[in-house]
């Protein structure tokens, strides 16, 4: 599959309709993704990435339908990343000699990943690269979300390649914003900002500030992953400004899971206490060994506050808790509020360690938590109504 982007620009990637796991099981891709490759045509062609190593022998052969490799000049490699060099080997079997434009931090995790001494031509902000009538402008956006990542901007056309910013974890048939379900747009937008550039929120403004202040045109951004943004392109650029100005909406998130429904009972007694407290919030509650992980912390990227749970097991946490603090702490979340709960029955560890993961991954506890021994009963219950309704006055 191949179709015109504009008339010089082709995409030549690859619609992944069955991925549900990325970054091994970190991410959960409901929605599948999509590994975004160009073909730039003028006096001069450039290939834009590649696509993930899985579809490489699938990704040459359609390449070869679309053009004569040897008219291929030249290849910019955005970012290193698998997900996007990876049919690079393949490729470079069939055309040896094209140069690699990348940045030098790309060279070190290409050569580290794939060992081959290919054609670097390592490039920096501000560089050009001349197709002809048009040029290719490189804009370094370290950390966004590698080290060795850059946006390309074509002039003429006023397209901002913009890798892995911008982008979402999103198959459609329909590769254009205007032209799909603007609330799953969004949706899959904010978990992909949420769970890969929350860490780097502040290089996000910073590059986005830089990239303004360029005064370039804008008529279209084209990411590494998911849907072209041809509508009101900046748009996503406006939207990502706010995401990352420690976002927030009036919302709180409760993350609990239960071995014997004591702390499940105890969250839903929270809720209603929350509720009860401000028919305004928006409270959301989700068991973290079945709910999607991924989609628990979009969730937590936009609340103001949440409140963990778990019954104290081995004087310890159950392991899905364990496991979304730890993801939770490494994205570094700003300006959040929050609270531990639990059940217990012999010691009841659990509840202080999850208020040191909490204040680890810098949120703000506002209380000491709430313990309750063995399966909560009818005063129990009230403590925990209770419990919600005064957290709403502390956040």
């Amino acid at each position: 599959m191949a179709f015109k982007v504009k008339d010089n620009i082709t995409w030549v990637g690859k619609i992944d309709w069955e991925l549900r796991r990325f970054h091994g099981e970190e991410f959960h891709t409901q929605r599948g993704s999509s590994y975004n490759s160009y073909l730039v045509r003028d006096e001069k062609t450039v290939l834009i990435d590649t696509v993930w190593a899985p579809f490489a022998k699938e990704f040459v052969a359609s390449l070869k339908r679309e053009i004569d490799l040897k008219q291929i000049d030249y290849i910019v490699a955005l970012h290193g990343e698998v997900d996007h060099s990876g049919a690079l080997t393949e490729l470079m079997r069939e055309i040896p000699g094209t140069p690699i434009y990348c940045t030098a931090n790309a060279v070190k995790s290409i050569k580290g990943q794939y060992h081959q001494d290919w054609d670097f031509r390592t490039v920096k902000t501000g560089d050009k690269l001349s197709l002809g009538a048009k040029e290719l402008v490189f804009i370094e956006a370290p950390m966004l979300h590698w080290p060795d990542t850059m946006f390309g901007y074509l002039t003429g056309d006023a397209v901002l390649f913009s890798n892995d910013a911008f982008g979402q974890h999103y198959a459609s048939e329909k590769m254009f914003n205007d032209l799909v379900d603007q609330a799953e747009l969004y949706q899959e937008a904010l978990k992909y900002y949420a769970n890969i550039l929350t860490p780097f929120s502040k290089l996000v403004d910073r590059k986005i500030k830089e990239v303004v202040g360029l005064n370039l045109p804008v008529a279209m951004i084209a990411p590494s992953h998911g849907i072209i943004w041809r509508d009101n392109p900046l748009q996503i650029v406006e939207t990502y400004a706010k995401w990352a100005a420690d976002y927030q909406e009036d919302q709180i998130t409760i993350i609990y899971d239960t071995m014997w429904n004591g702390t499940r009972r105890m969250a839903e007694a929270i809720a209603q206490g929350i509720r009860e407290a401000d028919a305004k919030v928006t409270v959301k509650l989700y068991n973290s060994a079945r709910a999607d992980k991924t989609g628990i912390i979009g969730e937590v990227f936009k609340s103001k506050a949440i409140v963990v749970g778990s019954p104290t097991v081995n004087k310890g946490v159950l392991s899905s808790v364990a496991g979304i603090m730890e993801e939770i702490k490494g994205l570094g979340f700003k300006n959040k509020k929050a609270a531990a709960f639990g059940a217990y029955g012999w010691s009841g560890e659990a509840i202080k360690l999850i208020g040191e993961e909490l204040q680890k991954g810098g949120f703000t506890l506002v209380n000491d938590g709430l313990r309750e021994f063995w399966y909560p009963g009818e005063e129990e219950i009230a403590n925990c109504v209770r419990f919600g309704r005064e957290f709403v006055g502390q956040v």
